[in-house]
């Protein structure tokens, strides 16, 4: 009798295994079906959406900035000042990669985040035949009846900004993405300037003259800018500080400089109607420190990045039950992680707090010295501009760091490019002494980068607002279109 009886039991057991093997085998199977389906939304459909995408940004490039500004406010707590994203009350995250790489580009998520689809790096809402184009829910929010605004850090014909009005086989070509801003008919592009202002003929209309004949109205003063109101009209809003046909880094700008959140600010002054608006504002300067493995300016632009999140908060606090605002990033730059070999469980983000430039206002006073000709450049005659900008007093560094300081230095003074793969792995494409300087603060602070390219790390999604219910959860970045299509109920 106790033998059956334990057989019975083996058996009962042996049969709810099984059945528990069954379901949580089929659970990849269903959630991949799932994805696969249009997103249900039944809620009231947002009057105004805000869509922030920080380029190159992740979860590093977030917590490094919290850490920053905590160490800034309670110096030696370890205790990060959460940025006003991240405490939004719904947080995703997203999978990067593109049709050709787990690695993407700007181009091809920008058009998964814009459009939807996949395709190829450097490809703009165009399929990887470079033969279909896509439609970015822009196109089809403004044949709504929402206004529509773009507002970039960086050149307003780069890849992330052109995504949301441009359809081209080759992020490069920005003349014609120039060309297609002015024939979008959208309401308000502010930042920066186009980076291609003639086309390759050098023979072709000039890109200011097309997009003044097609009605708009380039306000690139501070004072027409800050004039603008709902009453402009067409607006391409350039920056009239721009460097190298963007917005200063952060670090670097004046204080009667304009700011990314200035732009936004307007934007809203702008586009501000009774049928709403739809809000495109890209961060693009956090990937470019990235690349640069400048850690600081970095940290400062994702900083300002949340500055112009703040004035959709602002803006919300007006429309609580009609405003949507989504926070997002297009993909990784850098492999950015917080640790280092050498400081292994420690972090001293106070390394940081003295570095008062990027590595390109540096690079400005190396080209200076270099310009002065010096019978003998030395490291030392750099030695004052290096502790104003950087904190580092070049008499106090560790054998390492002095032998990898004076090997870039005599590599900066050479003009020679990396020549093999250790300098590639030192310097990249950037200034030798420039670049070491960045990764010698970084490291001492406990900060590391892999990389001067893109990873294929997910990255995050914050949400807040009305639909903001839908962006809980891990997903693929083109699940982004479906589930706003989803919300504001966009035609396919």
């Amino acid at each position: 009798m106790v033998l059956k009886r334990h057989s019975k039991t083996v058996i009962a057991l042996s049969l709810i295994l099984v059945v528990m093997v069954s379901f949580f085998s089929a659970q990849p199977h269903q959630s991949m079906a799932n994805s696969t389906q249009d997103e249900v939304y039944r809620g009231q459909t947002p009057k105004y959406v805000f869509m922030f995408i920080g380029d190159g940004m992740s979860y590093a490039q977030v917590s490094s900035a919290e850490m920053y500004l905590g160490e800034k406010t309670k110096p030696g707590a370890v205790t990060p000042q959460q940025l006003n994203f991240t405490q939004f009350p719904v947080h995703g995250a997203l999978m990067t990669q593109d049709s050709s790489s787990f690695i993407p580009d700007s181009a091809s998520t920008a058009t998964s985040l814009a459009s939807g689809h996949k395709t190829l790096s450097g490809v703009i809402n165009m399929d990887e035949t470079k033969t279909k184009a896509y439609t970015p829910i822009t196109e089809k929010l403004k044949k709504m009846g929402y206004k529509i605004g773009i507002v970039t850090s960086v050149p307003i014909t780069h890849a992330t900004p052109a995504a949301y009005y441009a359809k081209v086989a080759n992020r490069n070509d920005a003349y014609e993405i120039g060309k297609q801003l002015a024939a979008s008919g959208f309401d308000y592009f502010g930042g920066g300037d186009f980076d291609q202002k003639t086309g390759p003929k050098g023979t072709d209309t000039p890109i200011y003259d097309i997009v003044k004949n097609s009605g708009y109205t380039i306000a690139n003063t501070k004072e027409t800018i800050m004039a603008l109101n709902s009453k402009s009209g067409k607006v391409v809003a350039i920056d009239p500080d721009n460097y190298e046909t963007a917005l200063d880094y952060e670090i670097d700008r004046e204080a009667d400089e304009l700011s990314l959140a200035d732009y936004v600010k307007k934007g809203i002054d702008v586009l501000d109607n009774k049928k709403g608006f739809f809000m495109m504002v890209e961060g693009g300067k956090i990937d470019w420190a990235n690349h640069a493995n400048d850690a600081t300016a970095s940290i400062y632009d994702t900083i300002a990045f949340g500055d112009s999140v703040q004035v959709a908060l602002d803006f919300y606090k007006k429309h609580p039950k009609e405003t949507l605002i989504i926070v997002t990033a297009d993909h990784e730059c850098g492999g950015m992680t917080i640790g280092y070999s050498l400081t292994g469980y420690s972090t001293h983000f106070d390394k940081l707090q003295p570095v008062t430039m990027s590595y390109q206002d540096f690079d400005k006073i190396i080209t200076t010295y270099k310009n002065s000709n010096p019978a003998t450049p030395k490291l030392e005659d750099l030695k004052n501009e290096i502790y104003q900008a950087y904190g580092l007093d070049i008499a106090s560094l560790t054998s390492y760091e002095g032998e990898l300081l004076a090997n870039a230095f005599q590599k900066t003074m050479s003009n020679a490019k990396p020549s093999n793969e250790q300098e590639q792995v030192l310097y990249g494409s950037y200034n030798p002494l420039s670049v070491t300087l960045c990764h010698i603060v970084n490291n001492r602070a406990g900060i590391s980068f892999t990389s001067y390219s893109h990873t294929g790390v997910p990255v995050p999604v914050y949400a807040f607002g009305t639909g903001s219910e839908l962006f809980d959860g891990f997903y693929d970045n083109t699940k982004v279109y479906t589930k706003l299509a989803a919300i504001t109920k966009v035609k396919k």
